[in-house]
């Protein structure tokens, strides 16, 4: 006749706020996202707004990975760029000119699913740049770009037909990638030397938005040294300038008059004025793509993602958006759409950057067996195990630790759906066959109505006999009045055997939880927790009486959904 709990955990954190649509998306966005804030004063973009369904196709243009595929698959258009170019030969020692640059830039078009925390799973495409470096066909672009793709193919200048590519290596970290190129070789870009001071005259050159006509837009570096710790990558420091970028531009080169790499754009870093952008520094990211070239991968485990915080911040974590197929990440069992939310026992994402994370991968080495906890965010479940090491398994699940005690498997699985009290204050998923409820507040014995969810195939059978599975869920802040013990031995069921009480703390209600067994003499189960929220604002209790095999797995999920929404 009460409710509320979550599977138990130690160290755990609670299962999903009603949805990640409360979940703010701290510090900057990608250069390939719509939204953007300060590297200096952080700004929260909009805040996202739950899944869709699996099966669409349409491509999201606020990813912070790439801009979305919206033009045909058109190759880079040789037209002029936005400004003038410093010359249009190359010099005599044969290095690149600013009106070069444009043959080493490239469009890269990345495909596959993905799955976005605002719009849910899609299958599409997305675009950024790139530019070969070093001669070989070897171009650098962001790890956001090209993490978790399919199938990678490069505009060339000039060329009809796309390229097909290969991944040599990426860092999540740094957001930097390298990919091989097919086909004849492509003119290359060379570093600059000391092109970070405030007033250096610098061009951003790709495709931004998408479109296949090449761009080179003119501003000067700001600030030789901006944060670099953003929701996608933690840089030791990014150069932050003026010469104007947009979604798609992630990836292409920052250059100098001279035609030379002064940095690789990835963000906007728009403050009250709109005009400043940021670029990973070329003596960060210089040492960083030569191991990449060298077909290693750096401060990585193969995830493409970005941290994101539930309002009420009792959830973070990095949304894994793409998976590297065969990274340390796939082998784990990582998928897209899981929130990774502890490594190594270090929570992940509490200051909204990937600060912690990077932090805890950079002090181990890359074979290292890493403890990881993740967030299954489609099925509420939370998931152990390492990197390196033992694959994700269930933390823990009644399903399995006690079907050997039920009757036996039922007929059938259970589908399920989310049920809302009348208030609106609490909710939880139950199977789908449970149909019949009641979802008004009750009089408990207070002078104040309780929150209240019953759920049953039939609530007379559930409350009558032991035959038929059911559930109740109420909290209430007049349940703070009685301590988990008070409340589990005033909630006792007869007729049933008591197989001992078990400390409970998922990371946000805490309390006690009892198993009881041989309820009316039969095979039926009664579960029964009663917590406290970490706010010290509810008091919750559940009850589920589990008859079948498939009653333990709508226990799992039940205990795995409630959540108080206000």
């Amino acid at each position: 006749m009460f409710n509320h709990a979550r599977r138990p955990r130690r160290g755990a954190r609670r299962s999903v706020p009603a949805s990640l649509a409360a979940a703010s998306l701290v510090v900057l966005a990608a250069c390939g996202g719509g939204d953007s804030g300060s590297a200096d004063e952080p700004v929260d973009p909009p805040a996202t707004t739950g899944a869709v369904d699996a099966t669409t196709t349409t491509v999201p243009s606020s990813s912070p990975s790439t801009t979305a595929s919206s033009v045909p698959a058109t190759p880079p258009s040789t037209a002029a760029p936005d400004v003038a170019p410093a010359t249009s030969e190359a010099p005599a020692d044969g290095a690149m000119t600013l009106d070069g640059v444009r043959t080493a830039v490239v469009q890269i078009e990345a495909k596959g699913t993905f799955v976005d925390p605002e719009f849910g799973s899609y299958e599409g495409a997305g675009r950024g740049s790139g530019f070969v470096i070093d001669g070989g066909n070897v171009a650098v672009t962001n790890n956001h770009v090209v993490t978790g793709a399919g199938l990678l193919q490069v505009y060339v200048d000039g060329e009809d037909d796309p390229r097909n590519a290969r991944v040599l290596g990426v860092s999540e970290c740094s957001d930097l990638a390298v990919i091989q190129i097919d086909g004849p070789d492509i003119p290359a870009l060379t570093w600059a030397d000391g092109a970070d001071q405030p007033g250096t005259e610098v061009y951003v050159a790709g495709f931004p938005l998408g479109d296949p006509e090449y761009t080179l837009t003119r501003g000067v570096i700001s600030k030789a040294e901006a944060n670099g710790d953003t929701n996608w990558a933690s840089i030791d420091h990014t150069l932050e300038h003026d010469a104007a970028a947009q979604p798609g531009n992630s990836g292409g080169p920052l250059v100098t008059v001279d035609g030379e790499v002064a940095g690789i754009h990835y963000a906007s870093a728009v403050q009250t004025n709109q005009s400043q952008f940021l670029a990973i520094a070329a003596d960060v990211a210089q040492p960083i793509v030569e191991t990449l070239a060298s077909g290693q991968d750096d401060d990585s485990i193969g995830v493409n993602g970005q941290v994101v915080v539930s309002e009420d911040g009792s959830i973070s974590g990095i949304w894994v958006s793409g998976v590297d197929s065969g990274s340390v990440a796939d082998e784990a069992g990582i998928q897209p759409g899981d929130i990774i939310t502890r490594i190594e026992g270090v929570s992940i994402g509490t200051d909204g950057t990937m600060r912690e994370y990077c932090d805890v991968l950079r002090s181990h080495a890359p074979d290292d067996q890493l403890a990881i906890e993740v967030l299954r965010f489609s099925t509420s479940e939370f998931l152990d195990g390492e990197l390196n090491g033992d694959v994700l398994t269930q933390s823990f699940s009644f399903a399995e630790e006690y079907a050997d005690e039920t009757a036996g498997d039922a007929a059938s699985t259970y589908d399920y759906v989310t049920v809302t009290d009348d208030t609106g204050t609490i909710t939880v998923k139950v199977p789908s066959a449970w149909n019949d409820l009641e979802t008004a507040p009750i009089d408990i014995g207070f002078e104040n109505l309780s929150p209240s969810i019953t759920a049953s195939s039939s609530i007379d059978g559930y409350r009558t006999t032991w035959a038929t599975p059911g559930m109740e869920f109420i909290a209430s802040p007049d349940l703070l009045e009685y301590t988990s013990a008070d409340l589990l031995d005033a909630l006792a069921p007869e007729g049933c055997v008591s197989e001992g009480r078990t400390p409970y703390d998922d990371g946000y209600f805490v309390g006690e939880y009892e198993v009881f067994s041989e309820c009316g003499g039969t095979d039926t189960q009664y579960y029964l927790v009663a917590s406290t929220s970490a706010s010290g604002e509810y008091g919750a209790v559940v009850a589920v009486q589990v008859v079948s095999d498939a009653d333990l797995d709508a226990l799992d999920r039940i205990l795995a959904s409630f959540n108080v929404t206000v």
